[in-house]
């Protein structure tokens, strides 16, 4: 699921797709799109590495996925640019996700050890 996941956003990044123009405050729904996307990205690539201890690995190589995407947009095409707040919003998700994952896992193992 993790690597449909990388191609699926891989793609996304890549085509051209109408930005809808949805504002809340001055944070643009297109961030909230970016944290979500990478979050779930970061949370498939630590389920499925979790046994290999691989969580810093992990985080480092979706933050660098996310940049490479974002450089990609502005050399590949002529249609989507890079945006540092996309980037950011990139790193929040994979961070979130980190939180999420540790969170769980110090849940699973409070449990497993109360058996």
């Amino acid at each position: 699921m993790a690597i449909i996941t990388t191609v699926a956003i891989a793609i996304l990044s890549l085509m051209k797709v109408e930005k809808p123009d949805v504002r809340f405050s001055n944070f643009d729904i297109d961030k909230i799109g970016h944290t979500i996307a990478y979050f779930v990205l970061g949370f498939l690539w630590l389920i499925a590495l979790h046994k290999k201890g691989m969580k810093f690995a992990v985080i480092l190589g979706v933050t660098l996925y996310g940049i490479l995407m974002e450089v990609l947009q502005s050399v590949l095409t002529d249609y989507r640019t890079f945006e540092l707040m996309d980037m950011l919003a990139n790193t929040m998700g994979v961070f979130l996700a980190l939180i999420a994952f540790l969170l769980i896992e110090k849940k699973q193992f409070k449990l497993l050890n109360s058996l």
